[in-house]
């Protein structure tokens, strides 16, 4: 006999909308592994987080004015209107944002490294 299956817990009935007794127990030792750590280090400096902001800006804004740049070059020169413009501006939101994740889960792996276990 089939489970009922009710939308908010998925297809597979009502068991599957109950967390596993594990993943409980898992659960409550992340958060308070996470608030001993925040009442024993504090919360971060402003300054640093403030220059976390501004790096992830610059580093989504470089590579896109960089391909518009390149983009408005190649479009004067072979007189395609603003086709290579455009190209180039969303690959280099792409290589920009690409960075900018990259550079926050470096930032995560360093704040875990910190961690005492």
């Amino acid at each position: 006999m089939k489970a009922p299956s009710d939308p908010k817990l998925g297809t597979r009935g009502a068991a599957a909308g109950q967390p596993h007794k594990n993943d409980l127990s898992r659960r409550t030792r992340l958060c308070c592994e996470r608030r001993a750590r925040f009442e024993r280090e504090g919360e971060r400096p402003i300054g640093r987080n403030l220059a976390l902001m501004g790096s992830l800006g610059w580093l989504i804004v470089i590579p896109a004015l960089l391909g518009i740049a390149a983009g408005a070059w190649l479009d004067r020169n072979f007189g395609t209107g603003v086709f290579w413009t455009g190209a180039l501006l969303v690959g280099g939101l792409a290589i920009g944002c690409w960075m900018a994740w990259r550079r926050v889960a470096e930032e995560q792996e360093e704040r875990c490294k910190q961690q005492p276990r």
